[in-house]
């Protein structure tokens, strides 16, 4: 009798650990070229109605003071994945292009890596912008027949279908598991307007304007997919190609918004975000799945910024700037987490954090321990996310503009190591230079959120002490605690 006891409450243990709570699938999407005050949540006076993402922040907590760790997409999306300033690479400035090689060093430790190793099914759909390894044959020309010898699944994701950077830049084609979907390549010629691109390679048949809605399809499938197999937690990376040029809204949202073709392809954006958790609720999987919805940097010009504003709509809200600035506009970005039984419906936190956190808060999330050359710029948000901010380790953020001018903030205050925009609003640097401003900017956000007032010559303390913090933290190799590591490259600041 005593001996059945046991058993029964050796089984009961046993049974015990396999009914504890599952890990959550977590699904990532980002969106291109969104704007912060595209999102009707985040700005009371937009003229366009993000119905979906709002939806989204009443059902989890919205970020007000997020930031990507870029103004343009390669920078950010490498540190989405790496959880380091992609600065500490050899991109120190712009973007890379459709052919350039993979910035993700093999040995580099990725989220996707994280999540594997922790029982996850993981996948990347949509635009890459990172790099790859294209193979060329005899005459040194990129043979599209021939598999990539780096991408995606090279950095850790057990599925993958990409295009290779912009939907404007070129080649145009189809990456699944890093092989080019089409055998048959042709030239496309250069269109102009909203709807943008370069000339350049394309697979056959393949067409701009359904990209979006091909990526779209295609992570439905792999979220149904998981369902039916109900083996593994699963990790989606959704890096979305719109709103981006080429801004080609389909028929069904054309004129959608009453403004323009950018308001219509931001309308269509969000509709995306409906058409996953759509598919979640039909598969069941939505009470135990991660959305995190965000963008890579601000709105850019392509947008049309004079038809926008004419409307009373402005893509940075009240916040100066736009993609490619130091400024507010060029990186204060919409950010919001929905995990059902975990965060506090229709919450709000006005903390300030990076995209390059996502690592840590992952890591977190699974129960594992980073290594000290891992993550280096990355701090966990779970506590912020479970109520309990106060455990949350940042104390300040670097910024990074396209043309690889510094911005360091802390509390209050922004130190900006340039004379204008650092990007592509006025003043740019040359209009800057030409006009004698001064070196450096800074800016109290709380008091002038615009950043008009430059109190660099007024409080020089402030200027001297978030210099020497800048300098720390880009020659320790890590913006958090531990051993120093190295920078990929001499980094100018």
């Amino acid at each position: 009798m005593r001996l059945s006891l046991i058993f029964c409450y050796l089984l009961l243990t046993a049974n015990s650990v396999y009914s504890q709570p599952e890990k959550p699938n977590i699904i990532y999407i980002l969106a291109d070229d969104l704007g912060i005050g595209d999102v009707s949540i985040y700005n009371k006076s937009s003229k366009i109605q993000t119905k979906n993402i709002d939806a989204l922040a009443e059902e989890g907590m919205r970020f007000t003071d997020a930031h990507s760790g870029s103004a343009v997409c390669t920078p950010t999306r490498y540190g989405i994945l790496t959880g380091r300033y992609a600065w500490r690479t050899r991109l120190q400035k712009s973007v890379l292009w459709g052919y350039d090689s993979a910035l993700i060093a093999r040995d580099r430790f990725t989220l996707a890596n994280l999540f594997k190793n922790n029982g996850y099914n993981t996948a990347c759909i949509g635009k890459w912008h990172l790099g790859l390894g294209w193979q060329k044959d005899k005459s040194d020309s990129v043979d599209f027949s021939l598999p990539l010898s780096s991408g995606p699944n090279s950095a850790g994701f057990d599925y993958s279908y990409i295009i290779s950077a912009s939907l404007d830049i070129p080649p145009y084609v189809y990456i699944e598991n890093q092989s080019v979907t089409s055998r048959n390549i042709e030239n496309i010629k250069e269109n102009k307007g909203p709807g943008f691109w370069r000339e350049g390679s394309i697979g056959k048949g393949q067409k701009h304007s359904e990209a979006l809605d091909d990526f779209t399809n295609k992570a439905i499938a792999y979220i149904e997919t998981q369902a039916r197999k109900k083996s593994e937690p699963f990790f989606l990376y959704l890096p979305l190609t719109s709103p981006h040029t080429p801004i080609l809204p389909t028929k069904e949202f054309e004129g959608k918004s009453g403004i323009n073709a950018y308001a219509d392809f931001v309308v269509m954006t969000d509709a995306v975000l409906g058409k996953i958790k759509a598919v979640l609720k039909a598969t069941g999987l939505d009470k135990n799945t991660i959305i995190v919805f965000t963008s890579d940097n601000g709105a850019s010009p392509m947008s049309d910024f004079k038809t926008l504003e004419s409307k009373g709509h402005f893509v940075s809200g009240s916040y100066r700037g736009a993609k490619s600035d130091i400024y507010e506009g060029g990186h204060r970005i919409p950010f919001i987490v929905k995990w059902p039984g975990k965060v506090a419906p229709n919450s709000v936190s006005s903390q300030s954090i990076s995209l390059t956190d996502f690592m840590a808060t992952a890591a977190n999330i699974v129960g594992s321990k980073l290594s000290d050359n891992q993550a280096e710029d990355s701090f966990s948000i779970l506590p912020i996310l479970l109520n309990k901010p106060m455990d949350y380790k940042r104390e300040s953020i670097i910024h990074h503009s396209i043309d690889g001018k510094f911005a360091i903030r802390k509390g209050d205050y922004k130190l900006i190591f340039a004379r204008g925009s650092g990007g592509w609003s006025t003043p740019t640097e040359s209009e800057a230079a030409k006009s004698n401003l001064p070196p450096i900017q800074l800016y109290n956000l709380k008091t002038d959120i615009k950043e008009q007032n430059n109190l660099a010559i007024s409080l020089p303390a402030v200027v001297s002490d978030f210099s020497e913090l800048l300098r720390k933290q880009i020659e320790a190799g890590r913006s958090t605690e531990g051993p120093r590591q190295k920078n990929d490259v001499n980094v100018k600041y």
